[in-house]
């Protein structure tokens, strides 16, 4: 290894050492660890180390070919405390700052999305909603008004023709009177025992089925 690649090696594993400080703090900022179960932070923190050992070799690989020296692990150390010295609170600042903005964007976002799509969208569904409400309650209105008013005239036209049925009605010799009521009687008695063997079919049906 020459001195430029060792000298790089240096560098590159100091500012890895401010970069695990800073990812650190950036991994406990939100993983809110008295807010969740202590399983949930066990596999949270392996994945998160184990994370952060790739990145590590990766960088190293692509530096040295992957090559470990002991002052190695001194720079990342030397990296971390100038982190946690010189840059902890003003990268927690930023940080704060950033997840602010983050936030706010997000919010209006949210507005501009529920102002300019959703509510426009749910405005324009009601209405239709209620147009074809309206026109539906229209059509019911104007059909029963229809069969009333044809149901009316049919009245009208048949009033005749009942008052020329009862005048020839009592006209009738009474002996086909009581030959046509002997037959109505008798089709009524059979209308009767039709409808009270459907009742009785269906009912079973029913009992069946139950």
């Amino acid at each position: 290894m020459t001195l430029t690649t060792q000298f790089l090696t240096m560098i590159s594993m100091a500012a890895m050492g401010s970069y695990l400080g800073a990812a650190i703090d950036t991994y406990n900022r939100f993983l809110f660890r008295s807010k969740r179960k202590s399983w949930l932070v066990f596999l949270n923190d392996i994945f998160f180390w184990v994370l952060q050992g790739l990145i590590f070799f990766y960088v190293l690989f692509v530096i040295n070919q992957g090559e470990l020296r002991f002052y190695i692990f001194l720079a990342i150390l030397c990296g971390f405390a100038a982190y946690q010295s010189l840059l902890k609170r003003g990268y927690a600042r930023v940080l704060e700052i950033i997840i602010t903005m983050i936030i706010s964007i997000y919010r209006y976002a949210v507005k501009i999305f529920l102002m300019l799509i959703y509510r426009p969208i749910v405005s324009l569904l009601l209405g239709c909603v209620s147009l074809i409400t309206i026109i539906g309650k229209g059509l019911f209105v104007l059909v029963k008004w229809t069969i009333q008013f044809i149901w009316m005239i049919i009245k009208l036209l048949f009033t005749p023709v009942k008052w020329l049925l009862i005048l020839f009605w009592n006209l009738l010799p009474k002996h086909i009177k009581k030959t046509v009521e002997k037959l109505y009687n008798k089709l009524a008695g059979y209308y009767q025992v039709i409808k009270n063997t459907i009742i009785n079919v269906l009912s079973r049906w029913r009992k069946n089925k139950e």
